[in-house]
């Protein structure tokens, strides 16, 4: 059995998407689970600025048949591990999003739970990540903006059969009406993350700052995912292989692929009637 794939997504950019995704890392990581964290926004890819990690090959040239997933995979602070993507309009162009599902199939099969970050909006990279999970995890604020927006990746999700599994509200304060955005929402409330301005900094909250009431709200829903995942999944699951993440940023110079990165063209075709049919 592979591992249990989690993508979180967000119609909005700025909602905290990305944070939730490393401090979600660090939690399952702390409960004794074999974690991965993707940066599947590959227009504005910032996972590895947020936890300063510099790292090639990226994802996007693993998705451009340059590199194999296994040497795009680094080890962040707190020893989670990423596979962080590039901020440069280069690397954008050329990463095929139709490489994602076998990027994310071979990652299953090396670790018990995949976490893929996403990027804002409904286009078709970040549609993929959609059809590729077990559970999708919104996440939203308070604003009105964000809230329809995140009931429209609800809808699109249920249309491409993805299973919403519920939301994280982030930068509640004393004013925000929780109940309020949950019935506007319509779907289970999982963690509600108080505002924090450490969430930010260079390293995951529940390491520079673990007792805040933010770092709390992540460890609880963390633990909610990881109930998700163990009842999905009869107790677990055990990984078919091992991938070393590097310790420290690493270059491949000659800019090789080996064959188990770069075959990926064969399985891109099926997903025509899928997911990727929606924007043809």
């Amino acid at each position: 059995m592979t591992g249990y794939v989690y993508t979180i997504a967000g119609g909005k950019g700025g909602v905290g998407k990305t944070t939730t995704a490393i401090n979600v890392a660090v939690s399952l990581q702390d409960a004794g689970h074999d974690v991965v964290v993707v940066d599947a926004d590959l227009g504005m890819a910032n996972l590895g600025a947020m936890l300063d990690v510099d790292h090639e090959p990226s994802l996007h040239q693993v998705l451009a048949g340059k590199a194999a997933v296994s040497d795009a995979i680094i080890e962040g602070p707190g020893g989670i591990t990423v596979v962080p993507g590039e901020r440069n309009l280069e690397a954008f162009a050329d990463a095929d999003p139709a490489k994602l599902r076998k990027v994310v199939k071979a990652l299953s099969t090396a670790y018990e739970i995949v976490l893929i970050d996403t990027g804002a909006g409904l286009s078709h990279e970040t549609t993929v990540p959609l059809g590729l999970a077990d559970g999708v995890l919104l996440v939203t604020t308070a604003d009105e903006v964000a809230i329809g927006d995140t009931v429209k990746t609800a809808q699109l999700a249920e249309r491409i059969d993805g299973d919403v599994v519920g939301a994280v509200l982030t930068r509640a304060d004393d004013d925000t009406n929780v109940s309020e955005v949950a019935d506007k929402l319509d779907m289970e409330m999982l963690a509600v993350v108080p505002e924090d301005q450490d969430a930010t900094r260079n390293e995951p909250l529940l390491i520079n700052d673990p007792d805040s009431y933010a770092a709390e709200a992540y460890r609880r829903l963390a633990s909610t995912l990881e109930e998700i995942y163990e009842a999905n999944t009869e107790g677990g699951v055990e990984p078919e292989q091992e991938f070393e993440p590097s310790a420290t940023p690493d270059t491949d110079d000659d800019g090789d692929s080996d064959d188990e990165a770069a075959d990926t063209d064969d399985e891109d075709e099926d997903d025509e009637e899928g997911v990727f049919g929606l924007f043809n």
